[in-house]
């Protein structure tokens, strides 16, 4: 069984930026696509950005492109998700997932079976 822990969360200023990083362990993580989801207080979780096995492809929410960056290392068994320009409407824990029943890069909540426990990132104005 794959097991995801986030860290990297905090409080920021708008127009900063801040490393989150997702550490695997137990089945093999290179081959499984990961991704990032986030939820705000009183909002459902909502698909952020998504990376294949290899790491070549990837999918971002277009409220986060341009401004987000996600990466994996299959060799360190993590991947990253670099945030750049925050704004307070990022504001949210943010969650890790692992698809370990497809090889396809998902966006919704459901396809992903294999959850961290989230980290919160706060973005102050």
């Amino acid at each position: 069984q794959v097991q995801l822990v986030e860290s990297g969360g905090g409080l920021v200023q708008a127009g900063g930026s801040l490393r989150l990083s997702c550490t695997a362990s137990g089945r093999t993580f290179s081959n499984y696509p990961m991704a990032w989801f986030r939820q705000a207080p009183g909002k459902e979780r909502d698909f952020v950005a998504a990376v294949n096995w290899s790491g070549l492809a990837t999918r971002y929410a277009g409220s986060v492109k341009g401004r987000f960056t996600i990466a994996r290392d299959n060799a360190k068994n993590t991947n990253t998700l670099q945030m750049n320009s925050l704004k307070p409407e990022d504001t949210a824990v943010y969650y890790c997932a692992a698809r370990t029943q497809s090889p396809l890069v998902g966006t919704r909540t459901y396809e992903y079976n294999v959850w961290g426990q989230g980290t919160q990132v706060t973005v102050s104005s």
